[in-house]
């Protein structure tokens, strides 16, 4: 395809990123914020729960204890949630709301692949918004990835929005990946890639990103701030679980396979099964 608007269509990639859960100490706070921040719906609520997303589709599940420790940026676990929109537009609009209401980023970068900006929730998660370019700006002749970091021209972005106001999460968003912080990207690399089969679709300094399908990446790890990490703490708030849905079921027995091949622990179940990579991140594959 050449067209002019030939974004990635995610759910044709073999493995794309479902739901992502959080631990929280605040669960009122912190949900308050991806509602109207982010606008994303209450879809589902229960005694220290809430699941959140975009009509009926669920992108991001809370679950609140008071008791957990805060989140140790040390540690392994969640750089980002990284949200993407279906248009440049969407990403202008939402760039515009988020200025008329005085929330503050931390950064704003044109990654080639997609024009993106940054942003915490108020117990130190990482949120990226972002929105895709079309394929043939970033994939070279031979199908590698063209990835960089560079400033953001936010008044061009801006003027996309076209006079038009965000309101709320569209419903053809959804999570385009998620970045983790790991220990070590050698190991990640062996899980990632080795054992549930991603691609490195390329590498930053202390850093590998992870596609399916020829898409940029569904997941990454750095050791940015957490090098040489050791499992993640029992009862410390942030990421708890990473949804990956596998589109064809031959796959998911194929993960369990290499998985078993290497030792690590599967919880098989009807929706598909469970395992954790090497710093505790539980990953619930669904099929």
């Amino acid at each position: 395809m050449t067209a002019a608007n030939d974004l990635f269509d995610m759910t044709a990639a073999p493995m794309r990123i479902g739901t992502v859960r959080l631990k929280v100490r605040d669960l009122e706070t912190v949900s308050a914020f991806y509602r109207q921040v982010l606008g994303l719906d209450v879809i589902e609520t229960g005694t220290g729960r809430a699941v959140l997303g975009t009509g009926d589709t669920a992108l991001l599940e809370l679950e609140g204890n008071a008791a957990l420790l805060p989140p140790d940026p040390r540690q392994a676990g969640l750089f980002h949630t990284a949200f993407l929109l279906p248009t440049r537009a969407d990403l202008a609009r939402w760039l515009a709301h988020v200025a008329e209401t005085r929330v503050p980023l931390q950064g704003a970068s044109d990654h080639i692949v997609s024009e993106a900006l940054y942003l915490a929730d108020p117990e130190g998660n990482g949120i990226e918004v972002y929105a895709d370019r079309p394929q043939a700006l970033w994939r070279t002749p031979s199908g590698a990835v063209r990835m960089a970091t560079d400033p953001l021209d936010l008044q061009d972005l801006l003027r996309t929005a076209e006079g038009t106001e965000w309101s709320g999460f569209p419903a053809g968003g959804r999570i385009g990946h998620v970045h983790l912080q790991v220990g070590d990207t050698e190991a990640a690399d062996r899980f990632y890639r080795d054992i549930l089969g991603f691609d490195i679709a390329t590498r930053y300094p202390g850093a590998s990103f992870y596609g399916s399908g020829g898409y940029h990446h569904q997941l990454a790890g750095n050791v940015w701030n957490s090098r040489r990490a050791g499992m993640r703490p029992d009862g410390m708030a942030g990421l708890d679980t990473v949804e990956i849905l596998v589109r064809d079921p031959q796959d998911a027995a194929a993960i369990a396979a290499r998985a078993e091949a290497s030792g690590i622990p599967l919880d098989d179940h009807p929706g598909g099964l469970t395992l954790h990579d090497p710093w505790g991140t539980r990953i619930d594959l669904a099929h």
